[in-house]
């Protein structure tokens, strides 16, 4: 192994992607279990790694010399072998640094809550303190080690004024559980996540419905192995180099969720965007038709609308799991929260916004299929998908232009 990264479960990671953007070395993804993890680190046999969870404290012992950031956190992310001496340093803290400071200056004065107490959270001590927190205080569920419990967090901690999330709850493939309530610190300035796959955590979904700024762990990701990379090869790399790595990461790993009315153009737009872009095409509704073995007027004849959206709602949350594709959302997909959720969990929502003049009935939708049912449905669901989509295209003139146009707006 030349460079790569260590951990006993590694298929969330896109570390590997970052560091060949970088074209510097080859990287690998290691995943090493508990009990192979002395021999690994005693053969040496590598020339730099990154390590992850569970093993940013078990290496330490392993290391010759700890750099002082490092032996501050009490935890090790980045190991770089010379001449057979191991070097341990964190850079897991420039990454948060960075990151918290892509939203605010720094952290003066405010109080910080730091859910979890794994090597993470040592990370994000040393990163609130670097910036200036009035306090940092870490939450877990059992209150050991120095940290509060949550209901402490809840009763004594109400007045936080900034959340940095170092738990792996909502983290894929287990998305859709949050590990606190937000709406307990009603004096939120900032939300931070660590986690980044998927792109947006239900703890992530619920601040930005709180109107609080809230970021994923993707640009702390990437901030940290440019570091990293540093590190490997003593060299600098030019902070751009972290920007447009981390914007196209960020490009390749979203879904393009398109969202609109019955006979609006998703779907045509769709292959349109999956031709250019080379990402594969989901269109829900076909995948529904698919499940059920019959077209969706059947299913609505002899099972219902209702039975229909939870089939809908299945479909969702299994495509939406899955990043850089290309989805086609049937008419009513807007209509439950859950839904939205699963949407945005690695989407970016775009309402194709096409004149209620230019829908024409399709006999295939039970709810579209006349146009006083269309018109009806228009008046109901436009305010639903202004509030829902991230991005809203004019749909005008011939589909390419309006693909174009979802391009320019969304590269």
């Amino acid at each position: 192994m030349n460079y790569g990264l260590i951990g006993e479960k590694l298929g969330h990671s896109f570390s590997r992607e970052i560091h060949e953007k970088l074209g510097r070395y080859p990287y690998e993804l290691r995943e090493i279990r508990k009990g192979e993890l002395d021999a690994f680190m005693k053969a040496r046999d590598f020339a730099g790694i990154n390590v992850t969870i569970p093993y940013k404290t078990d290496v330490i012992p392993y290391l010759d010399e700890l750099s002082d950031l490092a032996r501050e956190v009490g935890a090790v992310n980045t190991i770089v072998n010379r001449n057979g001496r191991l070097s341990g340093d964190n850079t897991d803290v420039w990454g948060l640094i960075s990151l918290i400071r892509r939203m605010r200056p720094d952290l003066v004065g405010l109080t910080v809550l730091i859910l979890g107490t794994g090597g993470t959270s040592r990370a994000a001590l040393a990163a609130a303190k670097f910036l200036g927190a009035k306090k940092a205080v870490r939450v877990s569920r059992t209150g050991k080690d120095g940290a509060v419990t949550y209901e402490e967090a809840y009763r004594d901690y109400a007045d936080a004024e900034f959340l940095i999330n170092t738990t792996p709850v909502g983290m894929f493939p287990h998305a859709g559980s949050s590990p606190a309530d937000l709406s307990r610190f009603p004096r939120l300035l900032g939300v931070v996540d660590a986690i980044y796959n998927p792109l947006n955590t239900r703890l992530l979904l619920d601040a930005k419905k709180l109107g609080v700024p809230a970021e994923n762990g993707l640009y702390m990701l990437v901030a940290q192995a440019m570091k990293s990379a540093e590190l490997f090869t003593d060299s600098p790399i030019d902070p751009a180099v972290t920007e447009t790595i981390y914007a196209e990461l960020l490009f390749e790993k979203q879904n393009i969720v398109l969202i609109g009315m019955p006979g609006s153009g998703k779907t045509t737009l769709g292959r349109l965007l999956s031709d250019k872009l080379g990402r594969t095409l989901v269109d829900t509704d076909e995948e529904i038709i698919k499940r059920a073995g019959a077209p969706i007027t059947e299913i609505f004849a002899t099972k219902g609308e209702d039975a229909f959206r939870d089939l809908e709602s299945a479909v969702i949350r299994d495509v939406s799991e899955t990043g850089g594709r290309i989805l086609a959302t049937g008419g009513g997909a807007i209509l439950r929260e859950d839904n939205l959720a699963a949407l945005k969990s690695n989407g970016v929502l775009v309402w194709l916004d096409r004149p209620l003049g230019d829908l024409l009935p399709t006999s295939d939708r039970p709810l579209a299929n006349e146009k006083e049912k269309i018109r009806a449905l228009y008046d109901a669901r436009r305010p639903l998908y202004e509030n829902a989509a991230d991005v809203t295209i004019p749909v005008r003139g011939t589909p390419e232009n309006t693909a174009l146009a979802i391009w320019e707006k969304l590269k």
